[in-house]
């Protein structure tokens, strides 16, 4: 039989259906591959058959061996060696295998060799050199894929065109992006979100609202994008408003949504809000994933609401270290140090490792209260025990601990030995602990050393001319206000927010724009007048009445936190508890007549300053005059 006749024999529709079968076979046996050892026994199948140069057989292993988390790219690479002509497909997994490695160079290098061999690329080639780009910041080379993109007949992709928008807002070249956007011949609701996200980031969140308006097709994601923005640039009171509206509109509530509103509602101080929303959670289905559990616990803690954070951080089944650490957090600026180290104690028990952040906490709530050789053993304990090395921010906390201890020489030494330069943050401790204790000579020096730090920021500057104004040093007072004027320096004015039956009423010292202005006067003239008859005597920041941090220029009973707490008291039953958030530090007036008020009206008055919680309850403060 002559070799002609023996092909003629093989090539029968007999011998090529068992061909087909055969290699049909090995491709669903492929699928169900799962590991190194099953797919080496393919390989050697399909040598046995003659298969070893077919591109779509060997494809299935390179994908397996590229891509898949039990496969092995070396052996991806050696088996893309041994074929003679990989097509689009091949070259696509193998970039895609050097992307999940985080290789961005090679995915780009690869593509140059798939050039080389001229290769044509298809629209799947495009979207892993886009991220691949993006993930190596390689703005060049992402231009040259962009006329790539374009030479090879794309353009009209929107798959690709939405990478590349994603990629140019990644380079914040936010102008390309809007080009090939208003150039697109359709568009769906992945190119406008991506564009209004990339408005977003860059802070431009009117210029990201005015896309979203525009949207022919809004869904949750381009929902949840635009809340984020509002939140993220703490414009919370539209993020509200959008929430509302989305409501309204019958969009459902994602995990992603409820994170970012329960974010507005820790912002706000809105429990009620925040209440609601957790039912939802919990009513709906929505996945608890240990990020958003970590959320609700937050937003109660910041809310004032410590009982329902640590009910709702019990309740986890599984607890991530970052559940741990916030409400860890949550018991340190409540003033709960003792608490706060229980926890950590429970947390070892559970074989859950500390990191910096706990002991960041830890010693925070230390600081908070006044618990100072539970600091230093701390201190001492994240580096001898878990060999966690200090950073700047422990040196802060530690600091604060002891300067609000009064213990101003050994902060001072501790910041001497410090393994690197203080940055204003430590100093700045140092320097509030001096005004505290009136170390004028100290508090001098650290305070001009702070404001050079720091020249922009107006509570440095106020602490500096309060110090001097507790010394009697009237001059120096007025040198530090020439200074600010001088620099174009304004002090941030002082608000207070409280949230009543869902409704968030915000207040500046004597202001008027709230509705029921007169009835809110009314009621702080009654309170002031009742705590009078308690011992209240009206106290002001060292007489500095127009530099004071915690207001501005109007009488100290008209400040924020007073007006919030008279309507407080208008529209709560008697004996219930109410909170205020404020964005500055309470001062020595409102402290003490919060105390009393509480006393008078039988009340507990939860609030929310700069830096910690003040629980007023029976007269007393849960920080114990320890601010």
């Amino acid at each position: 039989m002559s070799s002609l006749q023996v092909l003629q024999l093989q090539a029968t529709p007999s011998s090529c259906a068992a061909h087909v079968s055969s290699k049909r076979h090995h491709f669903e046996a492929l699928e169900a591959c799962s590991s190194m050892a099953l797919l080496k026994q393919h390989h050697s199948r399909l040598i046995k058959l003659g298969l070893s140069t077919d591109n779509d057989s060997m494809g299935r292993l390179i994908k397996f061996c590229a891509i898949s988390e039990n496969g092995d790219f070396d052996y991806a690479l050696h088996l893309f060696d041994t074929l003679p002509h990989p097509d689009a497909f091949i070259y696509n997994t193998i970039i895609r295998g050097y992307l999940q490695r985080q290789q961005p160079a090679h995915c780009i290098l690869f593509y140059l060799q798939m050039l080389q061999h001229s290769v044509v690329p298809n629209k799947f080639t495009f979207p892993c050199l886009i991220r691949a780009c993006c993930l190596g910041n390689a703005v060049e080379e992402g231009a040259q894929i962009h006329a790539h993109i374009f030479k090879f007949g794309f353009a009209t992709d929107v798959f690709c065109l939405n990478n590349l928008i994603h990629m140019f807002v990644n380079f914040q070249a936010l102008e390309n992006a809007r080009r090939i956007f208003d150039k697109m011949p359709s568009r769906d609701v992945v190119s406008w979100t991506t564009l209004m996200s990339g408005y977003a980031q860059l802070g431009l969140v009117d210029e990201a609202f005015e896309i979203f308006e525009l949207m022919p097709k809004k869904n949750s994601v381009s929902w949840n994008a635009i809340i984020a923005a509002y939140v993220q640039s703490n414009r919370f009171h539209e993020a509200f408003a959008l929430f509302n509206r989305m409501r309204d509109e019958k969009v459902p509530l994602d995990k992603y949504v409820a994170a970012s509103m329960l974010s507005a509602c820790t912002g706000l101080g809105a429990l009620e809000q925040g209440k609601w929303i957790h039912g939802y959670i919990q009513n709906s289905g929505i996945e608890l994933d240990t990020k958003l559990a970590t959320t609700i616990i937050d937003m109660y803690c910041k809310c004032g609401c410590l009982d329902k954070a640590y009910e709702t951080f019990k309740g986890l089944s599984c607890k991530g270290i970052s559940s741990w650490n916030c409400m860890i957090g949550g018991f340190a600026v409540h003033g709960k140090g003792k608490a706060a180290i229980e926890l950590l104690k429970e947390m070892e028990k559970e074989a859950v490792a500390p990191d910096n952040i706990t002991f960041l906490n830890i010693l925070s709530a230390c600081a908070h209260s006044g618990l100072v050789e539970e600091g230093r053993h701390y201190f001492r304990y994240m580096t001898e025990v878990y060999g966690i090395e200090h950073r700047m921010e422990h040196y802060g906390c530690m600091v604060d601990l002891l300067g609000r201890a009064g213990l101003l020489d050994e902060a001072k030494r501790l910041i001497d030995r410090m393994p690197m330069s203080p940055d204003v943050g430590v100093l700045g401790a140092l320097f509030g602990a001096c005004r505290i204790h009136r170390n004028i000579e100290l508090g001098e020096q650290v305070g001009k050393r702070v404001i050079e730090l720091e020249p922009e920021n107006s509570g440095r500057y106020v602490l500096l001319a309060n110090l001097y104004a507790d010394a009697g040093r009237w001059d120096d007072v007025a040198n530090v206000r020439r200074m600010m004027n001088e620099r174009g320096v304004k002090k941030v004015p002082g608000f207070s927010v409280i949230e009543l039956k869902g409704v968030v009423s915000e207040f500046i010292a004597g202001g008027t724009s709230h509705p029921e202005t007169k009835d809110i006067y009314a009621k702080v003239d009654e309170m002031l007048g009742c705590i009078r008859s308690v011992g209240y005597v009206p106290q002001t920041e060292g007489g500095v009445n127009d530099l004071i941090e915690e207001e501005g220029e109007n009488p100290s009973y008209y400040h924020s936190e007073k007006l919030a707490i008279a309507l407080g008291l208008l529209k709560t039953r008697p004996g219930e508890t109410f909170r205020i958030k404020k964005n500055l530090r309470v001062c020595r007036d409102c402290h003490q007549a919060s105390k009393l008020i509480s006393k008078v009206f039988n009340r507990e008055i939860i609030v929310r300053d700069r830096n910690r919680f003040h629980h007023f309850k029976d007269g007393e403060c849960s920080c114990k005059d320890y601010w």
